[in-house]
């Protein structure tokens, strides 16, 4: 098999690469078709990240796709030339296994808005995609969530069902038939891939009619049925989902393969949570996660005979657990291990930049923070936690009594581990006020404490009509941001000595714990008052009758001492005196119950996990939380619809579009994930709440880009999801738009339907004429082909809507350049420019005076 014609793409620029089998061989897929996939045939696509964030950490991969009629010497062909590849590339690459149908969420991120299945192989031409075709009548099943799909189907109402998106093809129109179960974000990501078939096509020039409501569309109805014939009898019910929720996912269990003579073994060696040094690099393993998916690791000293039998091993593996053959496959080497597989342990650390990258981050954080930078940098705030050096405006309110109490500033670091706290934060971020509330939750508190302090939280953000950025914060895991405002002075009493009236007297011996060395990691912690409490790593406080005592344990440094004259402030006005290991009083001693043996034993740092932030879709399913992923993700990930995770392992951000409709949810859902993690997570993780337009750096800076100007309201129709209206009201403005065309029918003519299909199809016979909006009107008129694409720029450029040439869509002005002129004024083709989401060809346009 020749593959030469494949591999020199490789060296380009492009993130993506895509071959296709064609009579035992592999071509090159051209990218204007990506997206689409024949049935018949086997995909080879390869993805080498070519940013700076995606190549952190991260490998290439190379899927290998089978599409379901594809045959034995399609697939063939196709597993030689991943072979060839992955030598090629080497050991630094991940290898997938996909199903049509059934592929990984990483293979479903490389298409957005959505994957088209086309029924039969590519034609004799090789032509993937032709564009200006319209002679075609074809019936698109879509459906999915973030990652959305369009299956051809047969072209019959027997096809429909109630919960699903159909789209009726023909041509020069459109028709999305949204099913009366669908959500508003599925009919919004199904209007999404229209527009993109429509754009990449049909080069933009097709009618989109939306039937949200048939009753209210009769017009668009009449062409359906004029294609599918009268409808009889009820539409199929809404097909349940299969996804797999967290529980399911989080049911692993890792297996030892080797070979014991002629016989291949597979040993059970352990269940969650799995550790990283059960991976031995001399040895095969196979990793099995509840049947959804299937891992492969490989020692990089195992055998080249193990290493090319690794697809086949699983496939055995599946067959023998009685697994779909569909199930994914994913094969990693040591060393290359993608981040969805290192997750699946409860720690994971990189040899070769472990010590390197904790280094870096200690630097960074114990240097005066340069407010500055965090502002203009906000990938460092973000691997930081900090959205400023914590100089701003600070409130705190203490819940008493299901109610919050403000508390006076003299007191603000001082927190009661039976209380919870609302703590609001205001600072200054590139001239415009920004807010954090932090929900500060004692480990004694109660639960109607806690759900006092959530629904105060919720009439704070009220106030602050929703601006308000919320974390929420575990005693003993704040984050360092949350330290810094209080300056090193944050004080944690078991009880307070206000509390003490309840029944209860003061004790006269407390001990305190200083916990950190500068203001962004100091918390000091009451803990029980006696001996073994005590390190000699660390220092203490104690208080016996009024009077401190500074503890120094001899393994302490200066940092930390600095940091305790500081917190004793907190605790004692007066009456300090300093101790040291070895020469205390014997009433120091006595105060603590006795002498008792207290480890002395260097504490080792927190290890900082080696993980990739994590991008998901939440959504709930029989009341389980249902993740999608986004790999590689970015801004364009964010939907106004949607509900999303992101999970950098020190925090879970939850971001809410501004029109998701399930966001008193997404704290739960946060705490479900960190229930249901395979690889044990601390529930005390942090989670933010975040909304869609008051983005924290600490959020923003996860991404690779970010445009604080995407969401403004100047934005026509407020446009926020990629090529789909951004409101129910605009979608039903598209319906009533497209529902008012009289297409091809006069004054009182009945036959509407069937004249508006022949209209339709004559409009296909290559002749000539085309169908266009007119400007001023609600119908359509026929017009010369060469409006299309060739008026001169003078005609259309600073021209009132009423002194465009007929036939001129105003709102699509740009259309009717010529190419040359399009190139030359927009600096990209037609195809690119209508490849952008729909918001940012708006920005274009506006930037250069179109409206």
């Amino acid at each position: 098999m020749d593959i030469s014609k494949g591999l020199p793409a490789i060296q380009g620029h492009r993130d993506l690469h895509i071959w296709i089998t064609e009579n035992h061989k592999m071509l090159p897929v051209p990218e204007g078709a990506y997206g689409n996939f024949f049935e018949e045939h086997c995909y080879v696509v390869l993805h080498v990240p070519q940013s700076l964030k995606a190549t952190q950490g991260a490998s290439s991969d190379l899927h290998y796709w089978v599409g379901k009629e594809a045959g034995a010497e399609a697939q063939g062909a196709a597993a030689t030339f991943v072979q060839h590849l992955q030598e090629e590339r080497g050991t630094l690459t991940v290898l997938h296994r996909e199903a049509q149908a059934h592929e990984s969420d990483c293979f479903r991120s490389y298409f957005r808005p959505g994957i088209i299945y086309r029924k039969g192989g590519l034609p004799s031409d090789l032509k993937h995609v032709e564009t200006n075709m319209f002679n075609i009548q074809r019936l698109l099943h879509i459906k999915g969530r973030k990652h959305m799909s369009a299956t051809e189907v047969e072209l019959s109402w027997n096809s429909f069902n109630k919960g699903d998106i159909f789209l009726l093809d023909l041509g020069k129109m459109m028709i999305q038939w949204n099913g009366p179960k669908t959500s508003i974000s599925e009919k919004a990501r199904g209007l999404a891939l229209t527009y993109s078939i429509r754009d990449r096509e049909r080069g933009g020039r097709a009618q989109i009619g939306v039937v949200d409501d048939e009753v209210k569309a009769p017009d668009l109805m009449q062409i359906m049925e004029s294609v599918l014939g009268r409808r009889v009898g009820s539409l199929c019910a809404a097909m349940p989902n299969k996804d797999i929720n967290q529980l399911q996912k989080a049911n692993i269990c890792l297996y030892h393969i080797y070979e014991k003579g002629k016989d291949l073994v597979v040993l059970e060696l352990a269940t969650p949570p799995l550790t990283q040094d059960l991976l031995q690099e001399e040895d095969f393993y196979i990793l099995d996660q509840g049947g959804f998916k299937i891992y492969v690791w490989q020692g990089r000293l195992s055998s080249l005979q193990e290493r090319k039998a690794a697809f086949s091993r699983a496939a055995g593996f599946i067959q023998a657990k009685g697994y779909p053959t569909y199930t994914n496959v994913e094969v990693v080497n040591d060393g290359a291990e993608s981040a969805a597989f290192k997750q699946l342990f409860r720690i994971w650390t990189e040899k070769r930049s472990r010590n390197r990258r904790l280094s870096r981050i200690d630097k960074l954080i114990h240097v005066k923070l340069d407010v500055g930078k965090l502002h203009s940098q906000p990938e460092l705030a973000a691997q930081l936690r900090m959205v400023d050096d914590g100089s701003g405006k600070v409130e705190v309110w203490c819940m008493q009594d299901l109610r919050r109490q403000p508390v006076d500033p003299k007191h603000h670091g001082q927190l009661c581990a039976g209380n919870c706290y609302l703590v609001l934060y205001t600072y200054q971020r590139m001239g415009h006020v920004q807010y954090l509330l932090y929900l500060w939750q004692g480990h004694q508190a109660t639960a109607d404490e806690i759900e006092a302090l959530n629904s105060n939280a919720e009439e704070l953000d009220t106030m602050y009509r929703g601006a308000l950025v919320q974390e929420h914060v575990t005693m003993g895991s704040e984050p360092p941001h949350f330290l810094a405002i209080f300056q090193g002075q944050l004080v944690v009493f078991q009880e307070r000595a206000g509390h003490y009236g309840r029944g209860k007297s003061a004790p006269t011996t407390r001990l305190f714990h200083v916990q950190g060395t500068d203001s962004y990691s100091t918390r000091t912690v009451e803990v029980p008052a006696r001996a073994s409490s005590l390190n000699s790593n660390d220092i203490f406080l104690l208080v016996i009758a009024g009077v401190c005592y500074l503890w120094f344990g001899k393994g302490c440094n200066g940092d930390q001492r600095e940091m305790a004259r500081v917190a004793v402030t907190v605790i004692s006005k007066k009456n300090e005196e300093t101790v040291l290991e070895g020469q205390e009083p014997p009433h120091f001693w006595e105060a603590l119950g006795g002498r008792a043996p207290y480890p002395s034993n260097k504490r080792l740092p927190e290890e900082v996990p080696s993980v990739q932030p994590r991008l998901f879709e939440c959504s709930s399913q029989m009341g389980c939380l249902v993740l999608a992923e986004v790999v590689f993700f970015s801004q364009e990930d964010l939907g106004q619809y949607d509900v999303m995770l992101l999970d950098t392992w020190q925090e879970i951000f939850l971001w809410l579009g501004g029109a998701a409709g399930a966001w008193k949810k997404a704290v739960a859902w946060g705490q479900e994930y960190l229930k249901a993690h395979p690889a044990g997570r601390s529930l005390a993780t942090p989670i933010v709440l975040v909304k869609q337009g008051h983005e924290p750096p600490t959020f923003t800076g996860w991404f690779f880009t970010w445009d604080p100007y995407k969401w403004t309201p100047d934005l026509s129709n407020k446009e926020v999801v990629e090529g789909s209206p951004g409101t129910a009201s605009l979608i039903s403005e598209i319906t009533a738009e497209v529902n008012s065309f009289q297409l091809a029918r006069g004054p009182g003519n009945g036959r509407a339907g069937a004249m508006a299909l022949q209209a339709l199809k004559g409009s296909q016979d290559g002749s000539g004429n085309e169908l266009i909006r007119g400007p001023k009107s609600g119908g359509i008129s026929s017009t010369s082909a060469s409006i299309n694409g060739a008026l001169p720029r003078e005609q259309l450029m600073h021209q009132a809507a009423e002194d465009l040439p007929e036939g001129v869509d105003p709102a699509r002005r740009e259309f009717y350049f010529s190419d040359s002129d399009f190139q030359g004024i927009f600096g990209k083709s037609k195809e690119e420019f209508y490849s952008m989401a729909t918001w940012r060809q708006r920005q274009e346009k506006k930037q250069l005076g179109f409206f």
